[in-house]
């Protein structure tokens, strides 16, 4: 069995209207390409309340030859690790709304939180996500008040089958342990940028 793709994801959403399934998300199906939209924000949405599996911590953020620090386009969220700096996205750049000011004489430490491709997620975050797009999905095109109950109950067995996921990968005890949090902060500023993306190396 393989984790569940794109596509997949995409069918169980025109199954739970009953729509026949498509071989490509190329087919050009209205309700398919609605439904893939559909998917996208909601992928965009779980990911965006930050998990263990797209969160990179103390990333080194370096200002630019204009002081400026540009924020990767794929940046959810961004969370300065020194907790007495109070640091905001605004305009892809990192802003100091107590100072004024977008200009930085040293690097920023974070923990950011990025969007991940679809296919990149764990499987409980993909089934998650598709069961909750073809909820909204139902809902918005069909809005069947039986199916919605239906619905919610996967939804919400999915959603607590991530979680429970999440805190197995999650060892709490990991980042308080000195030489784990070595390894922590190697990898961190092993992370490059990529066409303004995060990507873990």
């Amino acid at each position: 069995m393989l984790p569940t793709t794109k596509l997949e994801a995409v069918n169980i959403m025109l199954a739970s209207i009953g729509e026949a399934p498509i071989n490509s998300l190329d087919s050009g199906l209205v309700d398919a390409e609605m439904a893939e939209t559909i998917l996208d924000a909601v992928t965009r949405s779980v990911q965006s309340e930050g998990w263990t599996f797209n969160t990179e911590y103390s990333m080194k953020l370096t200002p630019d030859v204009d002081e400026h620090i540009i924020i990767p386009v794929n940046t959810l969220k961004i969370d300065p690790v020194n907790r007495s700096v109070r640091l905001v996205r605004r305009g892809g750049k990192l802003y100091d709304p107590l100072n004024h000011t977008f200009k930085f004489k040293q690097p920023v430490i974070a923990d950011i939180v990025v969007a991940l491709a679809f296919e990149d997620l764990p499987e409980t975050a993909r089934r998650y996500s598709a069961i909750k797009a073809a909820r909204t999905f139902q809902d918005r095109t069909v809005g069947s008040t039986q199916l919605h109950g239906f619905q919610s109950q996967d939804e919400q067995m999915a959603y607590m089958k991530m979680v429970r996921d999440e805190s197995q990968v999650s060892d709490h005890n990991f980042l308080s342990d000195n030489q784990s949090q070595s390894i922590t902060n190697r990898r961190a500023t092993g992370s490059i940028l990529s066409g303004g993306r995060i990507v873990i190396t």
